[in-house]
């Protein structure tokens, strides 16, 4: 699922500036298409999860991705296997901690945000094989 957004005036971000960003755009996302935000920024160990969210019953474990520009390629790119895995580590020590039953699903929003456009993109089950 995708969407773009025209923007008005020119916006120029930090790297951190465009993270934070992207997460808060990814969470109003998340929040507008039904989804329940249960915990941000999750950190075990030296991993880090964006979003942890629940839908359907669902456990959800969002990655997000924010680059100004997609000429190295899309953002949801980045999320390597070596990161996926990272991801779930830290789900895993998040649903063991909580002692949850529910199934897990690995979702990456990916966002391309610069003074032309804002284009997000959900990529669902983006870690199956």
């Amino acid at each position: 699922m995708s969407f773009f957004l025209k923007l008005s005036k020119k916006e120029v971000m930090t790297d951190q500036e465009l993270g934070v960003f992207g997460e808060q755009m990814a969470q109003r996302f998340l929040l507008k298409n039904g989804y329940s935000i249960r915990k941000t920024n999750y950190r075990y160990l030296k991993f880090e999860v964006d979003i942890i969210a629940e839908k359907d019953e669902k456990i959800v474990v969002v990655e997000v991705k924010t680059r100004q520009t997609a000429e190295i390629g899309e953002p949801w790119m980045a999320v390597t296997k070596k990161k996926q895995r990272q991801i779930i580590v830290c789900a895993d020590h998040y649903v063991q901690a909580g002692n949850l039953s529910q199934e897990v699903r690995f979702d990456i929003i990916s966002i391309v945000h610069n003074q032309y456009r804002t284009k997000l993109e959900h990529i669902e089950d983006a870690f199956s094989t």
